[in-house]
């Protein structure tokens, strides 16, 4: 169905300036996003991220002082056990921090804008966790994935992938067949249903509508505030203004003690913080090293990365391209298939910027446990090669393509613990960091998802950051 279609009985679009939520928001509070991959960042900037949690992680996090700051979790490369006891640690940490700057807490679990993750196991876990450090129970879970900025809309509780103007409903899209977190519904009170098994009924799922919405904070405020303690709320948007509309009754609730757990995707952090839709990222920018070309390494297997794969090397075929086999890098021929080939990308470096993927089949196992553990074997020998990159010949920045992927090259093998969030690189999406310790200060660090952009943004990116710098490039 076209957008313009679906769209077409819905009420006209407000306008909410993110200067009317920075006025509803309490001073003393923190959002604390926990990122179960590190592209939530894409959506905000001026925003510190983490990759661990100790205690001395989130001090310095708090120190900034910022509305909102990022924990790095990766749970969606874990396992459910291992999901939830990370979430349990973070919880703990988190609010003895906030306790010890005098901040409160609301927190976020930050998933994917196309419904792949634990849900509702984090939602569950970050619940008990709350109170069982004595703090009440969230009255609202909230849900909101979408990603206006990536084609990711809500309407009438349907979760829809619009893509040149054609909106399709996500049940029917190539993420609702993932391996480890596929799904088969579209409209959120089933998809609720769904991976509750039934323990939510569609029914006490509550939709707040485009219809409540667009009429205003106050009226989103009166609907939300008279649903039971504990309700499901899918939410509906179509832009900026719808999200910020639901986060001013948010923080006007929050003051009546009616406290929210938010489920969401990338942008709404921002419109919770009343942060303006940051201005992209220009290489003058940055202090970008002269003397090494660039490393980007594409992990994600879904079509559209394929796709801008595939568009990157027709636009570059003068740069070079190194294959990781990930068949080789899941039995007994790993060690010398990635000494080779970190050593041939080391090499090529020296001469300007380097590709490197893993090659596009895509392996599985018997079941999504499995399929989970061959995506991790994977992950980490990317994450190998990298590291052992970085000690051979710095490059002068890497862009990570794919959650996994770019979550594993953080924190493992540019072991960027503490970072700022400096910006996106295109409209909304793709974001850069800039490391505050470890090895790769200095080293511009690009997180760019597997399922945003067009078939060509990879390749803009890539322009935007070497420039020409193809040893035969000219």
């Amino acid at each position: 169905m076209h957008v313009d279609l679906l769209l077409a009985d819905a009420p006209a679009p407000i306008e909410v300036p993110a200067e009317r939520v920075r006025a509803a928001m309490d001073p003393a509070s923190v959002l604390v996003v926990l990122d179960d991959d590190p592209t939530g960042t894409q959506s905000v900037a001026g925003l510190p991220v983490l990759t661990r949690w100790e205690r001395e992680d989130l001090d310095w996090a708090m120190a900034q002082d910022a509305p909102a700051l990022y924990v790095l979790t990766n749970t969606r490369s874990l396992d459910q056990t291992a999901a939830e006891q990370r979430n349990r640690e973070i919880v703990a940490v988190a609010l003895d921090a906030a306790e010890a700057r005098g901040r409160r807490v609301t927190f976020v679990s930050r998933s994917d804008s196309t419904l792949r993750g634990h849900f509702p196991l984090e939602t569950d876990v970050l619940t008990e966790a709350i109170v069982a450090r004595g703090h009440a129970a969230p009255h609202l879970v909230v849900l909101v994935p979408a990603f206006p900025d990536a084609g990711r809309i809500t309407v009438d509780a349907v979760h829809h992938w619009v893509v040149d103007g054609e909106a399709t409903p996500v049940g029917e899209t190539p993420f609702a067949q993932d391996a480890t977190f596929g799904f088969r519904s579209s409209d959120l009170r089933d998809w609720v249903a769904e991976k509750t098994g039934g323990r939510i009924a569609r029914e006490a799922v509550h939709s707040l509508a485009l219809t409540t919405i667009r009429r205003g904070p106050e009226a989103v405020a009166d609907e939300l505030r008279t649903l039971p303690a504990g309700t499901v709320v899918a939410v509906d948007v179509v832009d900026e203004h719808d999200m910020r509309a639901v986060a001013i009754a948010l923080h006007e609730l929050d003051r009546e003690g009616l406290g929210a757990l938010l489920r969401v995707g990338p942008p709404y952090p921002r419109a919770h913080i009343g942060q303006e839709v940051p201005d992209v990222v220009r290489p003058e920018d940055l202090d970008l090293r002269a003397e090494r070309g660039g490393l980007v390494v594409v992990g994600s297997h879904v079509p559209l990365t394929t796709a801008q794969l595939a568009a990157l090397r027709e636009a570059r075929p003068a740069t070079a391209t190194i294959e990781l086999d990930a068949r080789s890098m899941i039995d007994e021929r790993r060690e010398a298939h990635l000494d080779a080939q970190a050593r041939a990308v080391a090499d090529a470096i020296e001469a300007g910027t380097v590709i490197v993927h893993t090659s596009r089949e895509l392996i599985t196992g018997a079941d999504g446990d499995a399929s989970l553990d061959i995506a991790r074997r994977v992950s980490s020998g990317i994450v190998e090669l990298v590291a052992r990159v970085l000690e051979l010949a710095p490059p002068r920045f890497v862009i990570a393509k794919g959650g996994i992927t770019s979550s594993d090259v953080a924190s493992e093998a540019l072991r960027i613990r503490r970072a700022q969030v400096v910006g996106p690189m295109l409209p909304g999406i793709v974001s850069l960091w800039q490391p505050e310790a470890g090895p790769a200060v200095g080293i511009p660090y690009i997180v760019f998802a597997g399922n945003v952009g067009d078939t060509d943004s990879l390749a803009a990116v890539v322009q935007t950051l070497a420039g020409d710098d193809d040893p035969a490039a000219g």
